[in-house]
């Protein structure tokens, strides 16, 4: 199968950073930004310059450190940000201005209290103008998720002809179904102009629950590059996590979507992150939550004990992670413990099994889990 490769845009560093409490130290911001670069991200987007002296010297920094990755920075639509973070750029390989503006009528009306002909000239004029001042620029059509389709082809073939070398069609306030985004990016994909001049990239947030698979979904209807954070992390209930994306697009071979990205050090990262903004990964989150790969289910113990592809579609290993021990509770088979008392070298006579497993259950409804240590005692 010829597979589609697309980029990968981490934003962990600046809209990640946006979510409350989420503040990351200089330090904490180089730390991750390396081991981005180190799996292979193809943008890395470091910070908004203008929004305060840290940010600068931090997109300032990591462009100084980053290797490989091309580094943006985020504009609103005016000069005077544009040319902060052109300044900030200076030392990156390839460096990238995002700007952008809103574009759903609701934005156009109650935020900016203007018109759609007003919002395409101001979109174009700027993009033109920090065109001149960086490698790459990057337009986003702010709160794309609820604007009018055909407003958005025109919209896109307005900044495209200004400069945009990528369009970001983002669903600002996870308010899309997957149905409804891979529509609103096929059509834009199909009735634009210029195709060969810009890509389109997807940009998706967690409202509704919805944004990795919105995400998919953009790629899916032709986006080519696709952004998030680590860990989900962001503004109210976060953006699409990066590490739920990448590992969809692997597994699932049969999308015919690939990335330049080496999978190994997602567990690190994850930690890296939540360590960082001290904020925990909630324990069932897809991927990187410490029980994405725990059984405890009798059944499904059984059941991965004979073959881990029975109720395992992802080699914890492939991310840096190792295969857990399976917990033992009161939902526990006897294969489950069977196997547990072997790893432990614990020898018994066959015919006292049945006694110890009848002990065990019995204790397993008075503990949440068992340890080893009950299980010495047990015995």
């Amino acid at each position: 199968m010829n597979m589609k490769q697309v980029k990968i845009f981490d934003t962990t560093l600046r809209d990640g950073e946006q979510g409350p409490g989420c503040q990351l130290t200089l330090n904490y911001k180089l730390e991750i930004a390396e081991k981005l670069d180190a799996m292979g991200v193809d943008v890395i987007e470091a910070g908004f310059p203008i929004s305060s002296p840290g940010d600068f010297k931090a997109v300032t920094e990591v462009c100084k450190l980053v290797k490989k990755a091309t580094v943006c920075a985020l504009a609103r639509a005016n000069r005077k940000d544009i040319e902060q973070a052109s300044s900030a750029l200076v030392k990156a390989k390839v460096a990238r201005i995002q700007l952008g503006i809103g574009t759903s009528d609701i934005h156009i009306k109650h935020k900016f209290n203007t018109t759609r002909e007003v919002i395409l000239a101001k979109a174009y004029e700027m993009v033109a103008y920090a065109s001149d001042k960086c490698d790459e620029v990057q337009f986003f059509a702010e709160d794309a998720g609820r604007a009018d389709n055909d407003f958005l082809v025109q919209m896109t073939n307005t900044v495209v002809e200004a400069g945009a070398k990528v369009v970001n069609l983002p669903d600002t306030n996870g308010f899309c179904t997957p149905f409804e985004y891979f529509e609103k990016i096929a059509y834009v994909n199909q009735n634009r102009r210029e195709k060969e001049n810009a890509i389109l990239s997807v940009h998706c947030h967690n409202d509704l629950g919805m944004a990795t698979a919105n995400s998919i979904a953009g790629l899916m209807a032709g986006a080519l590059q696709v952004e998030g954070t680590i860990n989900g992390v962001g503004e109210r209930a976060g953006n699409a996590a990066l590490e739920e994306i990448i590992l969809t697009l692997i597994v699932k071979e049969n999308l015919g979507i690939a990335t330049g990205i080496d999978p190994k050090y997602i567990v690190e990262l994850s930690s890296m992150v939540e360590r960082a903004m001290s904020n925990p990964v909630q324990a069932n989150k897809a991927i990187v939550g410490k029980n994405a790969f725990a059984h405890s289910s009798g059944i499904h113990q059984d059941g991965v004990l004979k073959d881990r592809r029975n109720y395992e579609i992802i080699d914890p290993q492939i991310i840096g992670g190792k295969l857990p021990e399976l917990f033992l509770s009161a939902r526990s088979g006897r294969a489950a413990l069977k196997d547990r008392l072997k790893s432990m070298k614990i020898d018994f006579p066959a015919e006292h099994f049945e006694n110890i497993y009848n002990r065990f259950l019995v204790l397993a409804d008075q503990k949440r889990l068992i340890e080893d240590n009950d299980l010495r005692s047990l015995i």
